[in-house]
C-alpha cells in the first residue's frame, strides 16, 4: 500500500479538512491544565467527540474515572490507538511569548505537549473511520485515553485486565521537535513508590525525647539511597519528592512521606533498584525508631518499537512530509531558544532518518507494557521547538501556536496512513507479528504491579481542587470543536 492509496488518501483530506477542529481540541485541552487523574474535563471532550461520530465508548476503564476506550467497526485485524493527555503541577504557562509567565501563578499545565498528543490521536482515529466507512474496510478500531501518564500509572492497568488481549498492532504518538519513529529499546522502565514514615509527635523543644521523628527516618532514607548511587548500574536512576514533611518546627512530625521513581534499562533493574530503596527504607525507619510503610503507584515496562511498524511509519512520514515554517514561525522559535538560553537554531527543516536499534532514553512512558504484549509502533510529530525541555516553560509556549497545529496535523495524517496499511493488510500484520517474535524471544511479560492494585484515584485531586477555579476564567470560549461528517469523501 503507498501514499497514493484510496484509503490513506481519504483519510490525509479527512485531516486537512478538519485542520481547525485538530487545533481547537489541542488549544481547549492547554486551557484545561488537568493534572493525572482529574482530566474530567478532557476526557469528556475527547470522548464526546468520538461518541459523535458513532464510537461505542466505554468509561471508567480499569478503574480509571477518566479512562476510556472507544471502539468501531467488527473483526479482524484490531488496531489500536492509545494516546495521554494529562499535564503537570506547576507548569501553567502563557502560549505564544517567548518568555516565562504563568497563567494562573503556581497552578498546573502543559509543558510538554499532552494536549496535542490527544488531538492528533483522537483526529487520526476519525480519519481512519471515515477511511473505514467510505472504503468498506472491515476491522476493528479501539482507541485508548490513558490517564495520568506522567505518574506513569494507567496502562499497565490496562493491559493487566485484558483489554489489549484482541489487538494485533497498537500506535502511540508524541509531540517533538522531531519528525520521526524508532525501532528497539526506546525507554525506561520504572516503578513509581510511596514510602510512609510513622513515628511519634512530642514538642521538639520541650521533649523532643519523647517523640520518634518521621521526618528524621526520610532524611535518612535519602541520604542511603544518595549513597548508593555509587553502585547503581549504567541505565539505572532514581529520585523523589517529599510529600509530606511535618507541618511546624515545634512539632516532630509524626508521618512523612516520599515518593521515589526507580528507573532501569529492563524490568529486573527496575524492580531490583525498588527492592534496593525498601531495604534502604527499612534501615532509615529502625534507625529513627519509626515503622514504614511502602505503596506501589505504578510499575512500567520498558517502552520498545517494533521493527515492522516503524519502517511502515516512517514510509508515511516521508509520504507527509516535514512541515514548511514560515519566517515568522522560525522567529519565534529562535526568540524562545534565546529566553530559555539555548543554542538558536530554530525549528528542524527535514525530517529524521529511520536508524537502529535506538538507545533509549532516560525518561518513561506508561505505554511500555503495551509495546511487550502486542507488536507497537510510535508517530514522534514535529509540532514543539528543538531545545524547549519538557517540563519547562519553554515547552510551553509553542502549544497553542501554528507550529504545533502544522506539527499535529502532519502527525495525524501519518498515525491514520499507517493504521490503514495494517487494516488493509494481513500480510503486514503477519510480518509485524513474526519480527515482534524474535524482538522479544526468550522474555517472558509480567506485570510489576500487584495483582490486586488499585488506581490511585484521589491523586491530585485536592491540587486541581484548589486551581481549577482559577484556571476555568481562561477557557476558550464557545463548544467542542464540530468535526465534518466522516461521510464526506
Amino acid at each position: 500500500m503507498t501514499h497514493t492509496d484510496p484509503a490513506k488518501l481519504h483519510a490525509m483530506r479527512f485531516v486537512e479538512r478538519n485542520a481547525a477542529a485538530l487545533a481547537r481540541l489541542g488549544d481547549m485541552i492547554f486551557y484545561y491544565g488537568e493534572l493525572g487523574m482529574q482530566e474530567f474535563r478532557t476526557s469528556e471532550l475527547l470522548t464526546g467527540a468520538l461518541e459523535r461520530a458513532g464510537f461505542e465508548v466505554t468509561r471508567n476503564l480499569s478503574g480509571f474515572p477518566t479512562g476510556f476506550m472507544a471502539r468501531f467497526g467488527s473483526g479482524d485485524p484490531v488496531v489500536a490507538l492509545h494516546c495521554e493527555f494529562d499535564g503537570n503541577p506547576g507548569n501553567s504557562q502563557v502560549p505564544e511569548i517567548a518568555e516565562r509567565k504563568e497563567i494562573v501563578p503556581g497552578a498546573p499545565g502543559h509543558c510538554e505537549g499532552h494536549n496535542v498528543n490527544a488531538a492528533v490521536t483522537i483526529t487520526a482515529a476519525l480519519a481512519i473511520q471515515s477511511a473505514m466507512k467510505a472504503r468498506g474496510i472491515p476491522g476493528t478500531l479501539k482507541v485508548f485515553g490513558a490517564p495520568a501518564e506522567e505518574q506513569l500509572i494507567s496502562r499497565p492497568y490496562f493491559v493487566r485486565d485484558g483489554h489489549f488481549d484482541d489487538v494485533d498492532i497498537a500506535f502511540h504518538s508524541h509531540i517533538l521537535d522531531e519528525f520521526k519513529t524508532e525501532f528497539g529499546l526506546a525507554q525506561l522502565g520504572m516503578m513509581s513508590v510511596q514510602f510512609t514514615f510513622l513515628g511519634m509527635s512530642a514538642h521538639s523543644a520541650m521533649s523532643p525525647w519523647e517523640g520518634k521523628d518521621a521526618l528524621d527516618a526520610a532524611v535518612l532514607m535519602d541520604v542511603g539511597m544518595a549513597q548508593f548511587r555509587e553502585h547503581m548500574k549504567p541505565g539505572m536512576s532514581a529520585h523523589r519528592v517529599f510529600t509530606e514533611g511535618g507541618t511546624q518546627p515545634n512539632v516532630i512530625p509524626a508521618r512523612t512521606t516520599c515518593w521515589w521513581f526507580f528507573r532501569d534499562r529492563s524490568p529486573e533493574g527496575v524492580r531490583a533498584l525498588f527492592e534496593q530503596g525498601q531495604r534502604v527504607a527499612r534501615g532509615a525507619a529502625m534507625m529513627a525508631n519509626c515503622e514504614v510503610e511502602t505503596s506501589i503507584m505504578a510499575g512500567v515496562w520498558p517502552v520498545r518499537g517494533n521493527e515492522t511498524i516503524a519502517r511502515v511509519i516512517q514510509n508515511n512520514i516521508e509520504a507527509v512530509g516535514m512541515p514548511g515554517w514560515t519566517a515568522e514561525e522560525q522567529d519565534f522559535a529562535r526568540k524562545l531558544q534565546q529566553g530559555a538560553g539555548k543554542p538558536q537554531t530554530g525549528l528542524r527543516s527535514s525530517i529524521t532518518p529511520l536508524t537502529g536499534p535506538c538507545e533509549p532514553i532516560m525518561a518513561s512512558n506508561d505505554c511500555g507494557d503495551v509495546s511487550w504484549v502486542v507488536p507497537m509502533g510510535r508517530v514522534w510529530f514535529p509540532a514543539n521547538i528543538p531545545h524547549a525541555a519538557f517540563h519547562h516553560w519553554s515547552a510551553g509556549a509553542a502549544l497553542t501556536t501554528s507550529i504545533a497545529h502544522k506539527g499535529a496535523l502532519a502527525g495525524a495524517k501519518t498515525l491514520a496512513a499507517s493504521a490503514l496499511d495494517f487494516l488493509t493488510s494481513a500480510d503486514a500484520v503477519k510480518e509485524a507479528w513474526k519480527t515482534f517474535g524474535a524482538e522479544i524471544e526468550g522474555v517472558e511479560y509480567k506485570s510489576l504491579l500487584p495483582a490486586t492494585q488499585k488506581p490511585p484515584v484521589e491523586l491530585n485531586r485536592a491540587l486541581m481542587e484548589r486551581y481549577r477555579p482559577l484556571m476555568e476564567p481562561h477557557y476558550l470560549p464557545g463548544g467542542p470543536p464540530e468535526f465534518a461528517s466522516p461521510d464526506v469523501a
